[in-house]
């Protein structure tokens, strides 16, 4: 077995979502370099050496078997896959990532192609300053002075100031932040599924909903306007009960909760299949009940076009469904996304999952986990 050595990386950017730029490359130096052992606070930090936008920067602590050369052509090929372009010009550009690799273990390395530590690292405060948080005790082998020592002596007039923006070293740890994930869409929409993929990915608790057994759904598909209110009761009854039971016991041995609804649905189907003077009475229920129950951290709505909606409940087989019209449908997309413009409290995100396959492609499942980390991972 290879012997691992501790080396030190500097993270930057300056354009686009800079937070999630600095995320990005974490999770894509965790998977081609090696473990994530520490992560500094994230700064601001004015450019150096040209006039662009501030820089958001962070510096890094990573295990790794790989030889120094090794780990600098990791370094540039995760740049060119995050859009680097590296110009022949002289002279820095605004980037929207940007890894140097500061320190390998305690070695002095000078080829053509790399010099290790970093030639500058001493002449920049905005590697210095997020350096010290993870590594303040760390020896420069040639200059002999740690990392405090070269931030008191740094000539470098930026100052870093810190940003409450906080790296993860995995998306699990990022996911648990949230503490509850809904996920939720149209029937058919494929919730259920990527709800198990998630709670199997990043090892979190899985709340399904329990509808299968309802006695009085076959019926409400035959003759809505004799079963839809005694439907909309007893979903919300199980709902309810199942919901608070589910959400208000932590599994010790998980990192979040993701469930493949949430109970504000009842509402939004009651308002669609429930006369006026039915859904009134209802909604007075409703309401005491929902002041009650957990509301997720984050509300991921998976929109899919009515053709393939009808689509897929058609092959997945279940007898009850195959008459439901695309009119039905259609209102009930029109209720979440009506619910979901009404409620800016709630942090809300629609994804169209219309053009992907996330259950045989783990590219398109990774292209939906992107975009939900992107959603999450914002400046503020």
């Amino acid at each position: 077995m290879k012997n691992s050595t501790t080396i030190y990386l500097s993270l930057g950017s300056n354009l686009g979502n800079r937070l999630n730029n600095l995320q990005k490359a974490v999770f894509r130096l965790a998977e081609a370099v090696g473990p994530v052992r520490g992560i500094s606070g994230v700064y601001s930090t004015p450019s150096w050496g040209f006039e662009a936008p501030p820089f958001l920067n962070a510096c890094l602590a990573v295990e790794t078997v790989l030889p120094p050369q090794e780990v600098l052509g990791k370094l540039l090929k995760i740049e060119s896959s995050m859009g680097r372009e590296r110009s022949v010009e002289a002279g820095y550009q605004s980037r929207n990532i940007d890894v140097d690799l500061l320190y390998y273990g305690n070695e002095l390395i000078s080829t053509p192609e790399l010099t290790v530590p970093h030639p500058q690292l001493h002449q920049r405060r905005f590697v210095l300053k997020p350096l010290a948080d993870i590594a303040p005790q760390l020896y420069h082998p040639r200059f002999g002075k740690d990392t405090r020592n070269l931030l008191q002596e740094c000539k470098d007039q930026g100052q870093p100031i810190k940003v409450s923006g906080t790296l993860f070293a995995s998306r699990e740890q990022l996911f648990s932040q949230l503490n509850f994930m809904a996920i939720e869409g149209n029937i058919g929409a494929g919730k259920t599924t990527l709800a198990r993929r998630v709670a199997e990915t990043y090892n979190a608790k899985l709340v399904l909903e329990r509808f299968a057994d309802n006695p009085f759904l076959p019926k409400f598909y035959q003759d809505p306007g004799r079963y839809a209110f005694p439907l909309e009761m007893s979903f919300l009854a199980d709902r309810y009960q199942q919901f608070t039971d589910d959400t208000s016991q932590f599994d010790l041995f998980k990192s979040f909760m993701v469930s493949d609804y949430d109970i504000y649905k009842s509402l939004i189907f009651a308002k669609i299949t429930l006369q006026k003077e039915e859904f009134g009475l209802y909604r007075k229920l409703f309401n005491l009940m929902y002041r009650e129950v957990q509301k997720p951290g984050i509300y991921v709505y998976l929109y899919q076009d009515t053709a393939r909606l009808l689509e897929q409940i058609k092959s997945r087989g279940r007898e009850y469904e195959l008459d439901i019209k695309p009119e039905y449908l259609e209102k009930i997309n029109r209720g979440y996304l009506d619910f979901l413009k009404g409620s800016p409290q709630q942090d809300s995100l629609i994804l169209d999952v219309s053009p992907y396959d996330f259950v045989s492609r783990e590219e398109d499942f990774e292209t939906l986990m992107a975009k939900i980390q992107e959603h999450i991972v914002k400046e503020t």
